[in-house]
């Protein structure tokens, strides 16, 4: 899909939130069918100073490596990491959005053709940030665009951090995707799935939102 005829929006939070037509889409490893309806996903991760803007409304508790509330200086806009799935719950209802559902994630990584990685079959260390020859921390959102960008233009989705979404258990466990900064090819295809407690938080578990799209 080229820059031109995507459907943007801009968010409550300012964030741009890209429109991911409905229909079906190769699902898994084993790319079975799976219909989807039309919704809008975060262009890119919740970043830090996105995330500080949460906090200063709400009087929401800041991430425990935060010093005074601040982000670590220089990362404002690298993703916010040390985040629970019910953190993350708490921004997008606050953003007027929610978490993604596991097919919703997926295909607005992988688009219809049910290709390995965002980018396509072959693993590419220079279209990500990942254990294998990345910096091995977090990296500005968006610096692998648009060469590691999905076929929608959805940025990330490979690396820099795992991303909470809505499946799974909030009693038990909750699904993450798209592997991280520590993490190996394996990882980070598009059908990987990693399943923690809703409670866990580490350095390097973040999160996108997404929208329900108005019915035509």
């Amino acid at each position: 899909m080229s820059a031109e005829s995507r459907q943007t929006i801009v968010a409550r939070d300012g964030k741009e939130m890209i429109l991911i037509p409905a229909g079906e889409f190769l699902m898994g490893r084993e790319k079975r069918t799976v219909f989807v309806p039309a919704f809008y996903i975060d262009r890119t991760p919740v970043t830090n100073a996105e995330y500080k803007a949460f906090v200063d409304a709400t009087n929401y508790n800041f991430p425990p490596h935060w010093r005074r509330g601040q982000p670590p200086p220089g990362k404002e806009n690298h993703p916010v990491v040390q985040v629970t799935w019910f953190d993350a719950v708490a921004y997008a209802e606050w953003a007027g959005k929610r978490l993604p559902t596991g097919p919703e994630w997926e295909k607005a990584a992988r688009g219809t053709d049910g290709r390995i990685y965002p980018w396509g079959d072959t693993f590419d260390p220079t279209r990500l940030n990942c254990g294998e020859g990345g910096p091995l921390d977090t990296t500005p959102v968006g610096q692998y665009s648009p060469a590691g960008d999905s076929p929608y233009g959805v940025v990330d989705m490979a690396g820099n951090v795992y991303e909470w979404t809505n499946d799974g258990n909030p009693v038990t466990t909750m699904a993450l995707r798209g592997g991280s900064w520590l993490d190996g090819r394996d990882q980070v295809k598009t059908f990987a799935i990693r399943k923690h407690t809703p409670r866990r938080k580490n350095d390097f578990i973040g999160f996108r939102c997404a929208m329900d799209a108005p019915e035509e």
